[in-house]
Parts: C-alpha cells; sequence; structure tokens
C-alpha cells in the first residue's frame, strides 16, 4: 500500500472521488425532491435536471440546471487548481488529474458507476488546461445551441471545435507531446453520447426549449 503515499497517486483518486459528486442529483433532491436518475435520460447532468423540473416548475429548473453546469465544472478545476499552483505537480499529472475528472463524473463511485455524460467537467478541466481551446468550444456549444436546441448535437459540435483548435494551436502540446489525453476524454464522452446519436439517427431526440 505503499503507492498510497505517492501524491500523484492521491491525487488521482481525489480527482476521480470529486468528479463523480453528482451535484445535478444532489441538488434536485434537495431542492425539487425529485431523483432524475428515474426520469428523462437518466443522467445526471444538468441537460435532464433542466428537462425533468421542467415539467413541474420551469424557473426552478432553469436555476438548478445552471447551478449544475457550473458545479459540475468546479469540481474539475479545483483540483487542478490545487494540485498546480499548491502542489507544482508535472503537466503530465495534471492531465491525468483531468482525465479521471471527467471518468468520475460519467462512472461515478457513489451511483454504482451510472453518471453523466460528462460534458460540463470536461469543459472545467479543459478550460484550466486549454483556455483558449476551450473558450472557442463552448462559443461554438452556445450557437449550435441557440441555433438547433439539441443538447447532444451541440455538446458534440463544442468537442469537435475542442479536437481540432486543439490540433491547430497546439499541434505538438507543451510538456506532454501528445494529445492523448484530449482525445481519450472526447472517447468518453462521444461513447456516453451513443443512445443519444441512437436517437438522433432515429429522429427522437428531442430539443431542450
Amino acid at each position: 500500500m505503499e503507492f498510497l503515499l505517492n501524491i500523484n497517486i492521491q491525487f488521482y483518486i481525489i480527482a476521480y472521488l470529486a468528479g463523480g459528486i453528482p451535484f445535478g442529483v444532489i441538488l434536485a433532491k434537495k431542492f425539487a425532491d425529485t431523483n432524475i436518475m428515474a426520469y428523462g435520460s437518466g443522467s445526471i447532468g444538468a441537460t435532464n435536471v433542466l428537462r425533468v423540473l421542467s415539467q413541474s416548475d420551469p424557473k426552478l429548473a432553469k436555476k438548478l440546471a445552471i447551478a449544475t453546469v457550473l458545479l459540475d465544472a468546479i469540481k474539475g478545476i479545483l483540483v487542478l487548481f490545487i494540485a498546480d499552483f499548491i502542489f507544482h505537480l508535472s503537466d503530465a499529472t495534471l492531465w491525468m488529474i483531468a482525465l479521471l475528472s471527467v471518468i468520475g463524473h460519467c462512472y461515478s463511485p457513489f451511483l454504482k458507476l451510472e453518471g453523466g455524460k460528462g460534458v460540463a467537467t470536461a469543459m472545467g478541466v479543459m478550460l484550466y488546461m486549454l483556455p483558449l481551446e476551450t473558450l472557442l468550444a463552448g462559443a461554438a456549444w452556445f450557437i449550435a445551441g441557440k441555433l438547433i436546441k439539441i443538447s447532444s448535437v451541440s455538446s458534440l459540435i463544442g468537442l469537435f471545435v475542442l479536437i481540432a483548435s486543439s490540433f491547430i494551436l497546439h499541434y505538438e502540446m507543451p510538456q506532454i507531446k501528445t494529445h492523448a489525453p484530449i482525445l481519450l476524454i472526447a472517447f468518453i464522452i462521444i461513447y456516453k453520447h451513443i443512445p443519444n446519436i441512437v436517437r438522433l439517427f432515429n429522429a427522437q431526440e428531442k430539443p431542450v426549449v
């Protein structure tokens, strides 16, 4: 068990556990007495919070959805900030922390490895690691959301803009010299969106109003 004394390993565990905190579930239960995993897509993210709670209280649904997005993003940023500015861990370690934060959200240890799509948490960690690319992706996500009004489509568009811009702006990633962490995070998000993609092809994916 000596490996647990390694600061990198400790932060990997913290990142996974922090990423797994299901803020959407917690907020919906506390303020609306609703288990969002039992309705809608069953996801723990902001889109399902908005979709499920809008049926009973649209104003509360929007507030809780915004809070869910912010908290899901911050939980990844906070661990990275502590690891970077207080413990001065390497870029390679920071990227692993970012990846594990997203994995924690998508496969939460507190929900029997169920979870969300990982978009907000990925947005948070990417904003910390690649701010310019993330701002471009966020702009693409926002514009697509306004025009298309389908959350899964706008999220995937934002993801592809992030990947493309990372190769354009940082063809050779500083320090780690690889885009592997970004591609792994992208793979997880796309994998979690497979049901949405299937519904899109079947013209069954519902817009978020």
